[in-house]
């Protein structure tokens, strides 16, 4: 085991790992949102107008929503460059570390759970749409949605890579070297990931204790995959399939990806929402744990020395 025990050698103040994931948010909203300001600069001057009830919908300023999509995005690049090129001085720790403990990246771990995950959340809305075709609408347009594939393969990774590092990762990490309970290294960043949501515009429209669960869920069960992987790959694979999924497939209008995507849901349950994430949640962690032969009882092992 080494992604966690890693985290024991080298500096490690406190104050680094709250300091590091605030200046890694600052660079992305404030260098990394340059072009998205620009972009909301020109729309406004032309009279157009934000969506109050969601920030992520720039369809009143007059972008393409495809424009969007990318200028929403590309601030998590620059936020992980900047995380990256700060952590070395700040830990004497690579990248390769924060996700593995190694120097190497277990890339197939990557493309498995994301494959599993595509193909769970594609038979989960297959089920739905197949019991409640009235709240879909097709919203297929071929000259939209086929530059939507390309850009959001090529850009929403970056966006779920940067969390992933960062919850799941580097603040799992330091979780991991002051408590060395790895119950608290799936739970605490799990919490931070959700409550990092809480301005989302679906907090927003389904309320805070019906949508902040979803979140928190989320975060503690790629927490879980991280602990029983010793990396973050399976978790970073995962998300990347999420949210690449909805923003092709399936949005709503209270979603914070405002995409041209294949589907538009006008019903949204979310508790109903929280059950079926729950379910692919539950099996994906049976379909990771069988093919990598995990050891459950791993999370109640304490964090010790690492093992060279």
């Amino acid at each position: 085991m080494r992604f966690l025990e890693r985290a024991l050698r080298g500096p490690n103040e406190w104050w680094k790992y709250l300091l590091l994931p605030i200046i890694a948010f600052v660079i992305a909203n404030t260098i990394g949102a340059i072009p998205l300001g620009i972009a909301m600069v020109f729309g406004a001057v032309k009279g157009g107008t934000l969506n109050p009830d969601n920030a992520g919908d720039l369809s009143g300023l007059g972008l393409d929503p495809n424009l969007s999509l990318f200028l929403l995005m590309f601030p998590f690049v620059i936020g992980l460059i900047g995380f990256i090129l700060i952590l070395k001085p700040f830990h004497k720790r690579s990248v390769k570390e924060v996700i593995n403990g190694t120097h190497n990246i277990r890339w197939n771990r990557f493309f498995y759970s994301a494959v599993v995950w595509a193909i769970i959340s594609g038979l989960m809305l297959f089920v739905d749409y197949s019991m409640n075709a009235e709240h879909y609408e097709l919203n297929l347009n071929w000259s939209l949605f086929l530059p939507l594939i390309f850009i959001s393969l090529l850009i929403i990774p970056f966006q779920t890579t940067f969390e992933e590092l960062i919850f799941r990762g580097y603040l799992a990490q330091g979780v991991a070297r002051w408590t060395r309970n790895r119950w608290m290294v799936a739970i605490l960043p799990a919490v931070a990931f959700g409550l990092l949501h809480m301005f989302n515009p679906e907090v927003k429209e389904y309320g805070f204790w019906v949508a902040m669960p979803q979140y928190i869920i989320f975060g503690l069960v790629f927490g879980i995959m991280a602990v029983l992987d010793d990396g973050i790959e399976t978790a970073m694979g995962a998300h990347a399939a999420n949210n690449i999924f909805i923003s092709i497939f399936v949005t709503a209008k209270a979603s914070v990806l405002q995409t041209p995507a294949l589907f538009l849901n006008n019903h949204v349950d979310p508790v109903k929402d929280l059950i079926m994430m729950t379910l692919a949640a539950i099996l994906i962690i049976a379909i990771l744990a069988k093919k990598y032969k995990w050891n459950f009882a791993l999370m109640n092992q304490r964090v010790e020395g690492e093992k060279e």
